[in-house]
């Protein structure tokens, strides 16, 4: 049976260039980076060249990147972080204040959930039908005990592409701490913390064919950040512990093979995900993209199957090869709704029909036409298992 993989924004496979640069440091170089001895200061070497690596794909300086376990990590670091290292508001009446959105993901909103538990006022900033931030609705939340404003580059589940320059403006104009959750972003479109003028951005390794478990920071320097964990003085005393060195050159190959491919890989999955998108609703009735169909990143296709299960279609789907998702690979199992489809508008219903399709460097028109052909059979026979699909039908043929 042919394999498709269609879920690239949960995971990525492990490029071969990737494997081949962490080999040594999971075979003979075993050293530890912080010894002062040759075989640690190997390891050393390629923790620094690492840094240089991930530095130069998103526009900063090597110095402001903070290794992490992942962008989870990295969002946690940077949220809890600023609000933590704020000054206390001039009026004792007053508390700290967070802007975020309603389709950030769990690592972001979970940890603002976490601080309204200790205090904090947070402002949840809506989107429109498309996914979209109007970035005066950010500057409108905006109370002068606010410390930090949080919002994603790119949406895991939509795709949807924000505004995140002119929100850095707005930001910056009142002096307030701006960080962007861009690990959907990174790898798929040109990302410059210079030229967006943003304070903090969150990437992760393995949503770039990178390994699992590592992920980075990036500080603009000067800003205060209270660590989350206390020990060593590790990364600048901002994230103490013995540094993941595979994991971490890991991470420094894949940066350097996505700023490589990046401009190319995205035409050639855009053009992929578009005919995807095209022939999937030629094809299947009562089938809607949801999100911006051109402020997103190219590789990201979110559908609704009216009278569908999203997660009978993916087990159906994967009975036939094919891997998708219903939505957030850490939201897997949650009987709830996607909070980002609903945030557009989609009834619970909507939002529990449907699918995401992801797409990345392996993908083929192989891949393409096979889903294209297998889909609308798959969706056709799961609603004639629906009661309301038939008594639809049953309507439109009186």
């Amino acid at each position: 049976m042919r394999r498709v993989y269609l879920d690239y924004n949960a995971t990525t496979p492990l490029a071969p260039e990737v494997v081949q640069a962490m080999l040594p440091f999971l075979t003979e170089e075993y050293g530890n980076a912080s010894s002062i001895h040759s075989v640690g200061q190997r390891a050393r070497a390629a923790v620094e060249q690492a840094r240089a690596q991930v530095a130069a794909l998103i526009g900063a300086r090597e110095k402001e990147i903070v290794f992490t376990s992942g962008g989870t990590e990295a969002d946690n670091l940077a949220v809890r972080g600023v609000v933590e290292a704020a000054e206390r508001p001039r009026k004792p009446e007053s508390g700290k204040h967070v802007v975020t959105s309603t389709i950030e993901h769990h690592a972001v909103l979970n940890t603002c959930q976490a601080l309204e538990a200790e205090g904090v006022a947070v402002t949840y900033v809506p989107v429109n039908s498309a996914g979209l931030i109007d970035p005066e609705e950010v500057r409108r939340a905006l109370t002068p005990d606010t410390v930090l404003i949080s919002i994603m580059h790119a949406n895991n589940e939509l795709g949807t592409v924000q505004a995140i320059a002119e929100i850095a403006r707005i930001a910056r104009g009142r002096k307030i701490p701006f960080h962007t959750d861009a690990v959907q972003a990174v790898g798929k479109l040109p990302v410059n913390v210079r030229e967006w003028g943003v304070d903090l951005l969150s990437l992760s390794a393995h949503k770039i064919c990178g390994p699992k478990g590592v992920g980075a920071l990036w500080v603009r320097r000067g800003m205060r950040l209270k660590p989350l964990f206390f020990g060593g003085h590790h990364e600048r005393d901002r994230r103490p512990g013995t540094e993941n060195v595979p994991g971490i050159v890991g991470l420094g190959a894949a940066a350097e093979l996505a700023g490589a491919r990046r401009a190319e890989e995205a035409v050639r999955v855009k053009s992929l995900r578009d005919e995807l998108e095209s022939r999937i609703l030629a094809r299947v009735p009562h089938a809607t993209v949801n999100g911006d169909r051109q402020q997103r990143t190219p590789n990201t296709s979110n559908i609704s199957f009216e009278f569908v299960e999203g997660e009978a279609l993916v087990i159906a789907l994967d009975l036939k090869g094919i891997a998708c998702s219903t939505g957030a690979a850490c939201s897997a199992g949650a009987v709830e709704p996607s909070h980002v489809l609903t945030a557009i508008g989609l009834s619970p219903e909507g939002a529990h029909g449907s699918l995401r399709f992801s797409l990345g460097r392996q993908t083929t028109r192989e891949d393409i036409d096979y889903v294209a052909e297998t889909l609308p059979a798959v969706v056709e026979h799961l609603r004639e298992l629906s009661p309301l699909y038939k008594k639809s039908v049953a309507a439109a043929s009186k």
